[in-house]
């Protein structure tokens, strides 16, 4: 089925299950993966609420649900909260490196125990290489691997995404046996530094769903906009 949206054309899968939702039905709009992919349609999409995973770009298009609501962070007026200044005292001993957005070796290894470890009973199990690159890379994205290091250790990898006026926040994964320095949160915090170090406004990540225990974090970190009816809708 297909949609046609502006100068673009996207294409709307059949009914699948949610991924999020247990008994509900998703269905989901991609740009035609046949159009050629800049910097500004990506942010233009961003924009709208659409999300990289590999080369395709997509977003929610269910008919009766709108629990997936597009998020973003306007990082000028995020301020810490004491939970995150925890984390940053626990995990002051590590170093931040932005590497290139690319299979190697040791991020898969460090990828490939993050997912068997905590998603050994969804469909990213079990992980493979081949997963990894049509997951996380794409030919036309600009992507950055924001890698944390204890002393050479690697223990976390953010991937995002660098855009015009904004950063995409991919996928964040991390040593699951270091649970108790809350690397995720970290991963986030380092990436909103990022933003600001480049100057660019917002951090996207994703969709905040309130009724999925997973993806409720994502309002932890205020001010957040919502993608609210086509117009992003701050909360302080």
């Amino acid at each position: 089925m297909k949609d046609q949206t502006g100068s673009h054309q996207f294409f709307l899968t059949p009914g699948h299950p949610c991924s999020y939702l247990p008994g509900r039905e998703a269905r989901t709009l991609f740009l035609d993966p046949r159009d050629t992919v800049s910097a500004e349609i990506y942010q233009g999409l961003a924009e709208r609420g659409f999300r990289r995973s590999g080369g395709h770009l997509y977003r929610p298009h269910c008919e009766h649900c709108r629990a997936c609501v597009p998020a973003r962070i306007p990082v000028d007026g995020f301020m810490l909260r004491r939970r995150h200044r925890r984390v940053m005292r626990v995990n002051a001993d590590l170093e931040v490196r932005i590497e290139a957005g690319a299979y190697n070796p040791i991020h898969y290894e460090l990828y490939a125990r993050y997912i068997s470890a905590r998603h050994a009973d969804g469909d990213m199990y079990p992980p493979s290489q081949d997963q990894f690159r049509s997951f996380l890379l794409s030919q036309w994205s600009n992507t950055r691997f924001l890698c944390s290091y204890l002393e050479e250790r690697l223990v976390a990898v953010a991937v995002m995404d660098e855009q015009p006026a904004g950063f995409a926040a991919v996928y964040t994964f991390f040593d699951p046996l270091l649970s108790d320095r809350s690397l995720g949160v970290f991963s986030i915090l380092s990436q909103i530094d990022h933003c600001r170090r480049m100057g660019v406004p917002h951090l996207y990540l994703g969709y905040w769903i309130r009724d999925a225990q997973k993806m409720r974090y994502k309002v932890d970190y205020r001010p957040v906009e919502l993608l609210v009816q086509g117009r992003w809708v701050r909360l302080s």
